[in-house]
């Protein structure tokens, strides 16, 4: 339901200076999670750094970086249609990313690509753009942008506090692309931080693979027990609205909720249960303690009434029966969480779960996941109408001649759902926080006014 210039897979760069001449430009297609976006951002604001113009288009590049996304097989799909469509269009194209990880997976359908890097891998695609596009700074006008280059609005941003993950989960193959967790320094990420902030940044997404790790990978005699909870604290003490993503649930995510309820972060946890019956959980190689998990939902909520829960899952999982998939309904009946996602379950190349017995056909599959989705919508619906009445602080997105798209402190960008002002929205811009009344509510949305 969000703008379309607001998903990150059609983000472009959002730089307007004039190209001056001589200068080399580069375009770029981001596909893919939060997590690839920071990648691309990144690679920009070095070549930005290097003097090369940053170009919105095709026609206006003298090359094309396609930043590619390969956990699924659709969005292998998705990313080679990418690497096709820049082909055509410009004709001279480097990809990095995920997929890049199986450069002949890449290079097997599209032969004429210039050079093919992996995942993180800056300084490859770096050299590859040299070697395509040399570069021809001025060294009296290319200056590295305060803030670095930005593909998101100017009010919010993505955070990375590390890469990779050291879970061994039988249908992922994150860690293969990305290798093991390897957490940033927390100065590092707390500086990068406060120059968002200071830019103008309202909001502070914190992104990586397994946020609740993060420093787990130091040296313990280097660090505190838990990072996360430290960082969170130091994060908390910017200004800003700051927004936990893809939190695993260990037993220490219970010590962020009371920073949630003092409001040193937003009241929203993001984390991927992906199932609730202890069998299937073990096929897949997840902690088994469904019912315990509920246990610390109600634990979690007990401290910080207002907190959202976001959780995605997989339903016909090889060798879920209708029992398990019954258990898993029933769970999030119990549960009621406020944001849910659902994927069918598909094999992925390398991932150790399509050797297991018992894959579910896709009639069943998709049947599983409509019913899935239909208890989830009832309970988004019925959340959402517990809201009409309430006041509430919402950011504003974007301003039309009709309405102010906003999000709630419940909503992150792009995978929740909005609030609409539909009157007396023509002062506000994006980044605002203002405060409203909810007066009508929707399956994934409200509507409100402002107070």
């Amino acid at each position: 339901m969000n703008p379309p210039d607001l998903r990150p897979d059609l983000s472009r760069a959002r730089i307007t200076e004039t190209r001056r001449d001589g200068q080399p430009t580069i375009g770029m297609v981001s596909l893919g999670c939060p997590k690839a976006l920071v990648d691309s951002e990144r690679i920009l604001t070095r070549l930005r750094a290097e003097g090369y113009g940053i170009s919105p288009d095709y026609t206006g590049a003298d090359a094309v970086i396609v930043n590619t996304c390969g956990f699924l097989d659709s969005a292998k799909a998705e990313s080679l249609d990418a690497i096709g469509e820049a082909l055509a269009e410009n004709g001279r194209v480097i990809v990095t990313g995920c997929l890049g990880a199986e450069p002949e997976y890449i290079t097997g359908t599209h032969p004429k690509v210039l050079a093919v890097t992996g995942p993180h891998q800056y300084e490859q695609v770096l050299d590859a753009v040299h070697s395509a596009v040399p570069p021809a700074p001025d060294p009296f006008v290319d200056l590295l942008p305060a803030s670095g280059v930005s593909l998101t609005p100017r009010h919010f941003s993505y955070l990375k506090i590390s890469e990779g993950c050291n879970h061994k989960c039988r249908f992922c193959i994150i860690p293969d692309m990305r290798g093991k967790l390897a957490s940033r320094p927390q100065k590092a990420v707390v500086r990068e931080a406060e120059k968002l902030v200071e830019a103008g940044v309202k909001e502070l997404l914190v992104i990586s693979q397994d946020t609740s790790a993060y420093g787990t990978d130091w040296p313990r005699g280097e660090r505190a027990q838990f990072p996360i909870l430290d960082l969170a604290k130091e994060l908390g003490q910017l200004g800003a609205w700051v927004r936990m993503h893809y939190v695993y649930p260990y037993p220490h995510v219970r010590e962020l909720i009371p920073l949630m309820a003092e409001g040193l972060v937003l009241p929203y946890l993001d984390i991927p249960f992906q199932h609730a019956h202890p069998d299937t959980l073990k096929r897949m190689a997840r902690p088994v303690a469904g019912s315990r998990t509920l246990d610390e939902i109600a634990a979690w909520r007990a401290v910080c009434p207002d907190l959202t829960l976001r959780s995605t899952f997989i339903v016909g999982y090889p060798g879920e029966t209708a029992a398990e998939f019954q258990t898993l309904l029933d769970w999030l009946d119990e549960a009621q969480l406020d944001r849910v996602g659902c994927f069918k379950y598909e094999n992925v190349a390398g991932a150790r779960s399509n050797a297991l017995p018992g894959h579910v056909p896709e009639e069943v599959k998709q049947d599983r996941w409509e019913r899935f989705m239909e208890k989830a919508q009832a309970i988004s619906e019925a959340k959402l109408a517990a809201k009409v009445g309430q006041r509430i602080e919402v950011i504003v997105d974007e301003v039309e001649d009709d309405a102010a798209t906003c999000r709630t402190k419940a909503d992150a960008p792009e995978i929740d759902g909005c609030l609409f002002i539909d009157e007396g929205h023509e002062d506000l811009k994006p980044g605002d926080i203002v405060t409203v009344e909810v007066d009508e509510a929707g399956e994934y949305d409200l509507w409100g006014r402002r107070v």
